[in-house]
């Protein structure tokens, strides 16, 4: 296994870019994946690996040590003084190993029959991660993201995400109105004015679910696409929920009455 100890080598330079710049990701077409779980996942779903990296501290866990000993016959394997690893690493609580993997490839936006999520400017990284992953426990398939949203395949969202991007299909800076206007199904949206309890409507059907940023929410013109409005009973004297919270209690309420009809 090859070793580099300084910061100024340029795969290392490159890496760093890779890491902390969306531009740089988007015009080399690659991400980084950060921790043994997301290197395993990838794995798992046949997911190429570009490039692993090591730290000095990561290599002396069993299972990192393990996963390098499968992974270094078949990929580039370098390893790294915990202080470039450090300088690499996508987060503030580096997990030893990382690696490169290429971005899935652009496609025509496809509109679905069954139940999605359609995301509106939702920016936080770990929001955004974590709707993705409940998305996929939920068993919904395809999560559509308007401009504005967090990049999906950035390597905080993927690590908040723990592996649910390689069993959803994203879609990124999609038109909303677009989209919609081709759904057969239900579009459904929270909301505290003119809603109904999230508890008395029918979800057996495919739903749309429509999220907004965490400050604003939806905008009043995707508001207005919604053809049903939901609210989600909460205790008194609590005003909201946090986006990827109300996601989870509505894709899981929509979850329960469907495994119930079954």
């Amino acid at each position: 296994m090859k070793t580099i100890s300084s910061r100024q080598n340029p795969l290392i330079k490159d890496l760093h870019l890779l890491a902390t710049s969306a531009s740089e990701r988007r015009q080399q077409t690659k991400t980084v994946l950060d921790g043994v779980h997301l290197v395993q996942a990838a794995i798992a779903h046949g997911v190429s690996l570009d490039l692993v990296c090591v730290s000095d501290r990561g290599y002396q866990t069993a299972e990192i040590a393990a996963l390098i000993d499968v992974l270094e016959p078949l990929t580039s394997c370098i390893y790294l003084p915990d202080a470039v690893f450090n300088h690499i690493s996508p987060t503030d609580t580096p997990a030893g190993i990382l690696a490169v993997i290429k971005l899935p490839p652009e496609t025509p936006i496809k509109t679905t029959a069954s139940s999605c999520v359609v995301l509106e400017s939702v920016q936080d990284a770990g929001n955004l991660g974590t709707i993705l992953r409940t998305a996929a426990a939920a068993g919904i398939e395809t999560v559509f993201l308007s401009e504005g949203c967090a990049q999906a395949w950035s390597p905080r969202v993927l690590r908040a995400a723990m592996g649910a991007h390689f069993l959803l299909s994203i879609y990124e800076k999609v038109d909303i109105t677009e989209l919609l206007a081709g759904y057969k199904g239900l579009s459904v949206a929270t909301s505290l004015d003119g809603a109904r309890n999230l508890y008395e409507v029918n979800l057996r059907q495919p739903i749309a679910w429509l999220f907004g940023s965490e400050g604003q929410g939806l905008s009043v013109n995707t508001m207005a696409l919604a053809q049903q409005k939901v609210m989600i009973p909460m205790a008194q004297g609590v005003e909201s929920l946090n986006v990827a919270a109300a996601a989870a209690v509505c894709l899981f309420e929509e979850r329960r009455q469907k495994l119930a009809v079954t």
